[in-house]
């Protein structure tokens, strides 16, 4: 069983949006998850199945020279870990100033060479 690893950080979406996403591929073959993300109209399927395509680059470039089949290739674990927070104030009543918070997020993905 051949293993390999991809990681995007710094991604500008919430870890919680993230995971909404992610639990729709979780334990699916690259292709059905790359089908699924392609129908997914959420901003966080662009990420995500880029990452999948470099992780399976990835195993790709471990198996040195192999064919690779999509359906053999599973996504063996997908998780989001928060990224650093970007903070910004914003003017409120009577002179105060509200914290705004944008949330980073970071995804990795470990695809599994099943046969």
């Amino acid at each position: 069983m051949m293993e390999a690893v991809a990681k995007t950080k710094y991604v500008r979406i919430s870890p919680r949006k993230m995971r909404q996403v992610l639990q729709l591929v979780k334990g699916k073959t690259v292709e059905d998850a790359l089908d699924i993300l392609y129908f997914t109209n959420k901003r966080a399927a662009e990420p995500i199945a880029k990452t999948i395509k470099s992780a399976f680059a990835n195993l790709g470039n471990k198996e040195e020279g192999k064919r690779i089949d999509m359906r053999d290739v599973l996504i063996k674990n997908a998780y989001v870990n928060g990224g650093p927070t970007l903070k910004r104030l914003r003017p409120m009543s009577m002179g105060r100033a509200g914290r705004i918070r944008k949330r980073t997020s970071h995804l990795t993905i470990v695809v599994e060479h099943s046969s």
